[in-house]
């Protein structure tokens, strides 16, 4: 349900409306930013009503034309269904969707709750499915418009002890190009997915665990910023599919050509460079099944590029030798 009435700004008949999801926290909040640079009307959804305010206030700093707070669950049908009505009555229009909602979990499939595992899910795909029900319908009778699914490195490869985020993005990009073949009778409607590699968000710190190593993302990392203005980017100018991260062709590549050695050497990799072993988090339910308002902001704290990479060599020697 819409939370707050739009912030009338100058020249709103010509500035496109962008719905974002995810909107209060890391890769969506970035992406809302930067699209409030451009000048864009903004309708913000996420869960938690006082952390999408306080993206509200700094998109309407930057330049946001309007902006439209609409709190829902993705996981909820009949609430997307509802928010985008309230968008669409709010603007009168919708000229653009991204998707950025997302959740995650560490820990072996049998150890991880049935109710995390499927919240997981329920959040990455079906929330993405949710989305797409309810957005394409308008957008098709506008006869245009530009829809982006933010996928994931690991929706292309495995990894251990996340097996719910893994099988959720391997969905969603599945999701993508379905959407692609049935909307081709459309040609002004686009559906665009774009994989990330690690970024610098909260989602790591608010994930759920079943107990275990804290998560990171693995180096090289990406500040929110720069997956932000990616994002951005392909709603501008849509492509079908754009990869993220200059390492992950390799990692792909390696998965698919030679499985048998990718599969040897994740374990080790994933425990050293994804995974912080000096730090164990235990069970719990993070922000997987409802808001944890506190832990919505911009950045996860991790630090970025390579930097990120030798700030955790240096640790790991030092807590060797010490």
């Amino acid at each position: 349900m819409a939370q707050s009435s739009p912030v009338r700004g100058t020249d709103i008949g010509t500035d496109p409306v962008v719905l974002v999801t995810g909107a209060s926290s890391g890769v969506g909040l970035a992406t809302a930013l930067e699209l409030a640079r451009r000048g864009h009307r903004l309708a913000l959804l996420a869960r938690g009503e006082e952390p999408l305010q306080r993206a509200a206030h700094q998109c309407r700093s930057l330049g946001a034309a309007e902006v439209l707070v609409v709190t829902a669950d993705i996981r909820d049908d009949a609430a997307v269904a509802r928010a985008v009505a309230d968008v669409l009555d709010a603007y009168g229009r919708l000229d653009g969707v991204v998707n950025c909602a997302g959740v995650v979990a560490y820990g072996r499939l049998e150890q991880l709750a049935a109710p995390l595992f499927d919240a997981v899910v329920e959040t990455n795909l079906l929330g993405s499915a949710n989305l797409l029900r309810h957005v394409l319908p308008p957008l098709r009778v506008q006869g245009r418009g530009s829809v982006v699914l933010t996928g994931s490195l690991i929706g292309h490869i495995a990894v251990p002890t996340m097996s719910a985020y893994t099988v959720s993005k391997y969905g969603v990009r599945a999701l993508a190009r379905q959407a692609v073949i049935e909307n081709r009778d459309v040609p002004g409607l686009h559906i665009s997915y774009v994989t990330l590699p690690g970024v610098d968000t909260p989602i790591y710190r608010q994930g759920a665990y079943a107990g275990g190593p804290a998560g990171q993302p693995p180096p090289v990392v990406w500040s929110p910023e720069k997956a932000g203005r990616l994002v951005a980017e392909v709603l501008r100018r849509p492509r079908r599919v754009t990869h993220g991260g200059a390492f992950d062709p390799l990692i792909r590549l390696g998965f698919v050509l030679l499985p048998r050695l990718y599969d040897a050497w994740v374990g080790p990799l994933f425990a050293r460079l994804a995974s912080d072993r000096f730090e164990t988090v235990p069970p719990g339910p993070g922000n997987v099944e409802t808001s944890v308002p506190d832990g919505n902001r911009l950045t996860g704290g991790h630090g970025s590029g390579l930097g990120a990479a030798a700030g955790l060599l240096a640790r790991q020697v030092r807590r060797a030798v010490g």
